[in-house]
């Protein structure tokens, strides 16, 4: 059976038993917060718990890293929805220890992908277009740097505003225990 049908298996059962009834929640986030982490499988529930998140208290977006690499992409503009159509008044960084993208060997991930069939001329096509796959791809070399970085380009964005307060966080991914980088509330920098 594949994936898909095991998906789809399991939730007509979910529907039919009405599992769903104990997920029903507003899309407003009941602790006001917007929380940019990893997509890191370690997070996936660990996260929550540790921040004694339930379901409906927090927008979450996730992505490689938690890293905040451009100004107009997806999760820039995530956050700006959470803040203006969803009453987030606080923003959380939460980076980990341990991450993938730290040091990542873009030129190995490159050579993966043409193994798996994209084709080289596409490649050099991007290249001699001006795109930088291995920079585009490039993670960071410290968790902690990443952090401080994307906390100061959402602070810095032209359309974020002064009132909403931005922290950068560090989970541990195998206890939970949470560093701060970045307090907010205080504005101060570890």
């Amino acid at each position: 059976m594949s994936k898909l049908q095991q998906i789809l298996e399991y939730n007509r059962s979910f529907i039919d038993n009405k599992d769903y009834e104990e997920y029903i929640t507003t899309k407003i986030p009941k602790k006001r917060m917007v929380i940019v982490t990893c997509m890191d499988t370690r997070l996936t529930e660990l996260l929550p718990r540790a921040m004694n998140i339930k379901n409906g208290d927090a927008k979450i977006i996730k992505d490689a890293g938690a890293s905040v690499v451009h100004p107009f992409g997806g999760v820039m503009r995530s956050i700006l929805v959470a803040v203006y159509e969803f009453e987030a008044e606080d923003v959380f960084v939460v980076g980990h220890y341990g991450c993938g993208m730290n040091n990542l060997d873009t030129r190995k991930l490159v050579d993966t992908m043409v193994s798996r069939g994209i084709n080289e001329e596409t490649i050099e096509t991007l290249k001699n277009a001006g795109i930088n796959i291995e920079g585009w791809l490039h993670g960071f070399e410290s968790v902690e740097e990443s952090i401080k970085e994307s906390v100061r380009m959402i602070k810095d964005h032209p359309l974020f505003p002064d009132d909403v307060k931005v922290h950068g966080l560090i989970i541990d991914p195998e206890t939970g225990k949470i560093d701060v980088v970045i307090d907010g509330d205080n504005n101060i920098q570890k």
